[in-house]
């Protein structure tokens, strides 16, 4: 097979890389990379520099593609299949594109500082950052509700880049800071992206390392 991701099976990002990978069923060979392991980082930071995962690499066009939403992009572009992650129209592009960037920024950020912060040491912990954060988050979290009032995918009446973004940011985010009873409609929305078979293996998949998850303490 041509594409080889490198990965981790909990990292939410790579979630993002997978959800894609999955719905349209494109072959590919997983690379787990352990950051813990010096070879294994030093192999991911010869690919891109940066050291972070996904990186995805192409080795049929000879290119190294990093960063999930530009990875799905790729994906969309050059192994195009039933599922159309960038729509054709340029407005429908542009508004999948913020909805992407609003789930990776304003959800996905937040979740991971709230999260990150469980394994810092007790001296270490930055509670105004978490409070920061869990305020980010539940200003999010109405905005969904508001944006899901019809039902739907994030971006519209299609399943699309937006919703490989939402899918991994609402599962942590939901560990984070629970949805609560005023978030029906976003409660409704992470229901139905559980049960995107695409998904629903990536969670499957990750199971067996969830036990590394940080827990509220």
């Amino acid at each position: 097979m041509s594409l080889t991701l490198h990965f981790h099976p909990l990292a939410s990002y790579c979630w993002k890389a997978l959800i894609a990978l999955y719905e349209n069923d494109i072959p590919f060979t997983p690379k787990l990379v352990d950051l813990g392991n010096p070879a294994e980082r030093a192999a991911l930071v010869k690919l891109w520099g940066i050291g972070k995962f996904p990186v995805l690499r192409d080795d049929a066009r000879d290119e190294t593609v990093p960063e999930s939403s530009i990875i799905v992009e790729y994906l969309d572009s050059r192994y195009r299949g039933r599922t159309r992650f960038i729509p054709d129209d340029p407005a429908r592009a542009l508004q999948t594109r913020l909805r992407d960037r609003f789930y990776d920024l304003y959800v996905h950020l937040p979740m991971q500082k709230i999260m990150l912060d469980r394994l810092r040491p007790a001296d270490k912990k930055d509670a105004l950052g978490v409070e920061e954060a869990r305020a980010q988050l539940l200003i999010s979290y109405a905005m969904i509700e508001q944006q899901m009032a019809n039902g739907g995918w994030a971006a519209g009446e299609d399943f699309s880049l937006a919703d490989c973004a939402a899918a991994p940011s609402l599962f942590y985010g939901s560990m984070a800071v629970p949805f609560g009873d005023a978030n029906r409609n976003l409660a409704a929305y992470f229901e139905r992206l559980k049960a995107r078979p695409s998904f629903a293996r990536v969670v499957r998949e990750a199971e067996p390392y969830f036990q590394m998850v940080p827990k509220e303490s």
